[in-house]
């Protein structure tokens, strides 16, 4: 059973973290796999579902941990020495394409000419199915339904030529958003795809490097932000240092917009964006926007919290935490009964009646999904006693499916059948209000360049005629 309260939101599929440690700077034989193991915790909230670290020893030999649950579920400390090596991958997952099934889980592990390879992939392979079958008739076998191992079939493919070589061909094959960790024998490889669909970047560590989905779990493991991995680059860490290929070049840049408005944590920083500072932004600008009139604003827990602060700042209006949020219902839990599973996010949020009883409420939100979720929660601020609830989104609405790297399907946005005031009426709220495209791209002063907003527009940079919706490694 998923998030009670984050089933109505955009699901991201996984992030990855690898970690490269000098031999001087080993200080115990699990210390890679340890170090992985906090920059996975860091990076939880990219996927739930399952967690994986590979190490690969001075030998070239690579042991894997894997399994379905939480980081802290996954792995002890007795599972954690059993990972020797100094040189490791990690991985979370949420699954979308492949399913939820510990088979799928990463990172993979296989062996090849050159010898044995863990890999570890965030994104998704737009031509998954075609290369697949492609695949399957010079006779690869697939143990798993995830596009990770076409790439892992296809490395082994080019195995004729040094893992770099191999990497820059795969690349030129395969199509779509992706973000790539490997380890080798003696070798660390980060791999980001052409237009920096999904982020990936680099840090040091005393003795070491880092790669990482997110700036934020470079901080938890005590490594220097050295810089994002370029679209289209290829970072080869070994015993020479940190080395860079540029492998495909695009003039384009199409970075997911939905990392800034929701995916990333808040205290992440992708490609020169403080992920706090947009959303504060957009809340700001969507004040801007609205010009509502209220008595206080009050965020929805905590995807909406930076917003609602930029919001309640632009416009003077008192920002005050009306609903609190359990944090203790974790992944799963005890099958409620029918009763409380009526009562919908009772189970992770509750009203503050003296907060709200009695007083107009600018709800702030960064996105709507399917919007059971939001009606649920209007409801409960108007049994709370709220006078007026006024829904205000810090993004545009969500009209299109992603296919590329985000669990977002065409029948389940409810922005692709309604219009603003038709969700409004679902919802429940006295007034709707969007943030616009325009005001989206003026909050990350970008101008409106540099990112993929597909999910808004229909505009896609890699084209997905064909393909099948949803989508994962």
């Amino acid at each position: 059973m998923g998030h009670v309260l984050d089933d109505d939101k955009p699901c991201h599929e996984c992030g990855v973290v690898g970690v490269y440690l000098a031999e001087a700077a080993v200080g115990e034989p699990a210390e890679a796999a340890r170090t992985a193991f906090y920059g996975l915790f860091a990076l939880q909230h990219r996927g739930q579902e399952s967690a994986g670290i590979a190490a690969v020893d001075e030998n070239g030999e690579a042991l894997v941990h894997k399994a379905m649950g939480l980081v802290s579920e996954v792995f002890s400390p007795a599972v954690i020495e059993g990972l020797p090596g100094r040189i490791a991958v990690g991985h979370v997952r949420y699954s979308t394409t492949g399913g939820s099934r510990l088979l799928n889980a990463q990172p993979l592990v296989f062996s090849y000419l050159r010898g044995m390879v863990a890999l570890a992939h965030n994104g998704n392979l737009v031509n998954y199915l075609e290369l697949r079958d492609r695949l399957a008739t010079l006779g690869s076998v697939f143990q798993t339904s995830t596009d990770t191992e076409v790439i892992g079939n296809l490395l082994a493919r080019y195995s004729q030529d040094r893992l770099e070589d191999a990497l820059i061909k795969t690349m030129i094959d395969v199509k779509g958003g992706y973000a790539l960790v490997l380890a080798a024998r003696d070798t660390l490889v980060g791999v980001r795809d052409p237009l920096g669909i999904r982020p990936l970047c680099l840090g040091k560590l005393e003795g070491g490097y880092v790669l990482a989905s997110e700036s934020c779990a470079l901080d938890t493991i005590g490594a220097e932000f050295l810089r994002d991995v370029a679209p289209g680059e290829i970072v080869v860490i070994d015993s020479r240092g940190v080395t860079s290929l540029c492998a495909l070049q695009s003039r384009q840049r199409a970075h997911c917009v939905f990392e800034y408005i929701y995916f990333a944590r808040p205290d992440s920083t992708l490609d020169g964006i403080n992920v706090n500072r947009a959303r504060r932004a957009m809340g700001a600008q969507l004040a801007r926007e609205t010009r509502l009139q209220a008595d206080i604003v009050v965020p929805v827990p905590d995807s909406g919290t930076s917003a609602a602060l930029g919001y309640a700042a632009e416009s003077g209006i008192p920002f005050e935490e009306g609903l609190m949020k359990n944090r203790y219902v974790g992944r799963t839990f005890i099958q409620p009964t029918q009763k409380m599973r009526d009562l919908g996010v009772r189970l992770k949020l509750n009203p503050v009646a003296e907060v709200v009883a009695g007083r107009r409420i600018i709800l702030v939100d960064d996105s709507i999904v399917r919007g059971t979720t939001s009606r649920q929660i209007v409801s409960m601020l108007r049994t709370a006693g709220a006078r007026e609830v006024h829904l205000v989104v810090a993004s545009p609405p969500t009209c299109h499916s992603c296919y590329y790297g985000i669990d977002t399907h065409l029948p389940e946005l409810i922005a692709a059948r309604l219009d603003v005031e038709g969700i409004r009426a679902f919802i429940g709220a006295d007034s709707l209000h969007y943030l616009s495209v325009e005001g989206m791209f003026s909050a990350l002063d970008r101008g409106g360049e540099g990112f993929c907003v597909a999910c808004f527009d229909g505009r896609y940079p890699v084209p997905v005629e064909g393909v099948r919706e949803g989508g994962c490694g």
